[in-house]
């Protein structure tokens, strides 16, 4: 089985080489690693790092993402990671053998031991040590039915991309909110998404290279309505997860995190939700706020 992992990076040229050194630490090596970047600021300082390929793509996660998978048409899986991602060092050997032992399996997606994303965030030196604290279970190959792939760790069968022509959907620019659960949905059309029990990593949830809090705000409530309007996000999922970031902004904008922008993430909400009853949303709007 030939293994790809494709890391999508904008603005975080040193937390991506402490990612990327980290990953030589895996018993089962990746057969290519491709990280795709806009700029050459992107990757500073990570040519030196053997094995490596880098490509360019322009800026979006999405647009990012598809390249990498145009990149890995010789491979069999391909495991997107985040670029503040650490991986637990049999993390790769699990999600083959996950693969190998349920062939129905067209998304894998591993155990979140902390994510930083829901608060300030981890250093890379404070991911590593939750790490190696982390207890795996007894049965590392466990696996449950999950309902989306998570971005920061997602595993794609690319036979099944192949023969569906399943792309990241390149309307959801930027940071693409909810891109994970749009790509990873129209796969589980064609098979089983599940969650490995053994796959476990650190989501560092870095702080820096983010959209405007206001965008992210608008792409809370426009996104959802969007996917769901598509088909690929159920209505009673989309409708309370807009409700449920409204809410939070505002009632957190009282009293703010240092690391969020609470109130402009609502403003965005609300530009968002009078744009849906104005009939004016679309994604790409995030592009002109």
């Amino acid at each position: 089985m030939r293994i790809a992992i494709g890391i999508a990076t904008r603005g975080r040229a040193a937390i991506l080489a402490a990612v990327l050194r980290d990953l030589e630490r895996q018993s089962r090596r990746a057969d290519r690693v491709i990280v795709c970047h806009v700029t050459a600021e992107d990757v500073a300082g990570c040519d030196a790092i053997p094995g490596i390929e880098f490509i360019t793509a322009p800026a979006g996660l999405p647009r990012q993402r598809n390249a990498i998978l145009d990149a890995a048409a010789d491979c069999d899986v391909v495991l997107f990671l985040d670029d503040d991602f650490l991986c637990a060092p049999d993390y790769l050997a699990v999600t083959e053998a996950a693969f190998a032992t349920r062939p129905d399996m067209v998304v894998a997606t591993g155990t979140v031991v902390a994510d930083g994303a829901n608060g300030p965030g981890f250093s890379v030196e404070e991911g590593a040590a939750l790490l190696a604290a982390d207890i795996p279970p007894a049965d590392r190959m466990a696996m449950a039915p999950h309902f989306n792939g998570y971005g920061c760790n997602m595993a794609f069968r690319m036979a099944t991309v192949r023969a569906h022509g399943i792309r990241v959907d390149e309307r959801l620019p930027l940071y693409a909110w909810y891109e994970d659960i749009d790509v990873t949905r129209q796969l589980g059309r064609h098979g089983a998404i599940l969650r490995l029990a053994g796959a476990r990593g650190v989501h560092l949830g870095s702080k820096s290279g983010r959209v405007a809090q206001v965008r992210l705000g608008y792409s809370q409530v426009v996104n959802p309505v969007y996917l769901a309007r598509k088909g690929t996000f159920p209505w009673n999922h989309a409708i309370p997860s807009a409700a449920r970031h409204c809410l939070a902004n505002l009632v957190r904008s009282i009293r703010p995190e240092p690391w969020a922008d609470r109130w402009g993430r609502f403003r965005g909400n609300m530009i968002g939700l009078w744009d849906l009853i104005r009939g004016k949303a679309a994604p790409e709007r995030i592009l002109e706020l």
